[in-house]
């Protein structure tokens, strides 16, 4: 099992570590960082490193809770979730290395239940899921979202819009990944109509 040394100070160090891996893999890519290139930056072997986490994937996924600990993400009490959810995906164009490590590990994780990523995912798509229904059933009772809509559904396609756009992001970076987000809540949004063949609203 990792330890954390001598507390305050293996805790102080195990924060280091994931905030410089945080950045490099942000900067240099998924693929392109390695435990020794973290373990060089923080003064520590790859084996020192190791010794704050119990494997290097779990690593990994420590780089994705930190990730999530610095993002955003729509809050229980955010009045525009929709909206905090297609800004966040947006700032994802700016850290393409932490895209590309969720796009690897969530399929890794969701194949392999075993996977040290696998209850991470669960949870996060969990939680994620019930706090946008949530502030989208919240939007509802204001009026700003058709009365038509059931949030559930429409938080889960959100998130796979969200996951979605990321892959073909990866292939393609003019792709607007928060654009078309913003366009599927934009056609949910109270008031809005589809548009006709000659794009006006109908």
């Amino acid at each position: 099992m990792a330890t954390l040394g001598r507390y305050p100070k293996g805790v102080a160090k195990r924060a280091e570590i994931l905030e410089t891996a945080l950045a490099l893999v942000a900067r240099q890519g998924f693929r392109q960082t390695s435990v020794r290139d973290i373990a060089d930056a923080v003064g520590l072997t790859p084996a020192g490193l190791l010794h704050y986490f119990e494997s290097k994937d779990d690593l990994w996924v420590a780089i994705l809770r930190k990730r999530d600990e610095l993002d955003a993400s729509p809050g229980p009490a955010d009045p525009d979730p929709a909206g905090t959810l297609a800004a966040v995906v947006g700032h994802n164009a700016e850290v393409p290395g932490l895209v590309q490590m969720f796009s690897n590990l969530s399929a890794a994780a969701a194949t392999d239940p075993e996977h040290p990523a696998h209850e991470y995912f669960r949870e996060r798509y969990e939680s994620v899921r019930a706090t946008l229904a949530a502030g989208l059933g919240r939007m509802q009772a204001s009026g700003r979202l058709e009365a038509t809509v059931d949030p559930e559904v429409l938080a889960s396609i959100l998130m796979a819009v969200s996951d979605g756009m990321q892959l073909q992001w990866m292939f393609d970076d003019s792709r607007d990944m928060g654009a078309h987000v913003e366009a599927v809540i934009a056609l949910a949004r109270a008031g809005n109509r589809p548009p006709t063949a000659n794009g006006s609203p109908s």
